[in-house]
């Protein structure tokens, strides 16, 4: 269960102006995931971690991609930049205190990085059902972590 994809050397950048904007916009989308389940046209998620360094509970509306075992994939797109998002970073240090909310329930996992050949079925999966996470991938040189959560 590691958690160890570097940063890349090329991806979308995120201007700074940007974080106060996503900050709003994250906490509307996570407002309306957790009565519905869904924002936009995938199935989503509010995941809920632990910071890595501040030890604060955090909050990330993410798409989500339903398992064969009933089990939820995620991925650490982070629309392609060539860093992984926060809340990785906070999976890696407290992969056993994560819980999600959606459509009005909360659910405490286990989240873990998959890697090679389950990655890729997982990866097949996830860009058939949206071609916007392979275009992501596109944008970018490090590998998209995929990221399990299975119910504790």
């Amino acid at each position: 269960m590691s958690f160890n994809t570097p940063a890349g050397s090329r991806g979308v950048s995120q201007p700074g102006i940007a974080k106060q904007f996503l900050k709003l916009f994250n906490k509307f989308s996570a407002g309306r995931i957790r009565k519905t389940g869904k924002f936009g046209e995938l199935p989503s998620l509010v995941l809920t971690t632990v910071g890595s360094k501040s030890g604060l509970e955090r909050k990330s509306p993410l798409a989500y991609f339903p398992t064969d075992e009933g089990g939820w994939l995620i991925v650490a797109s982070f629309a392609g930049a060539a860093k992984n998002p926060s809340w990785y970073y906070n999976l890696a240090a407290h992969p056993d205190r994560v819980s999600i909310e959606f459509s009005g329930r909360t659910e405490s996992v286990v989240a873990e990085q998959l890697h090679g050949v389950e990655r890729e079925a997982a990866w097949r999966k996830i860009t058939s059902a949206s071609k916007r996470f392979a275009e992501y991938q596109e944008k970018t040189d490090r590998e998209l972590p995929v990221i399990r959560l299975r119910a504790r």
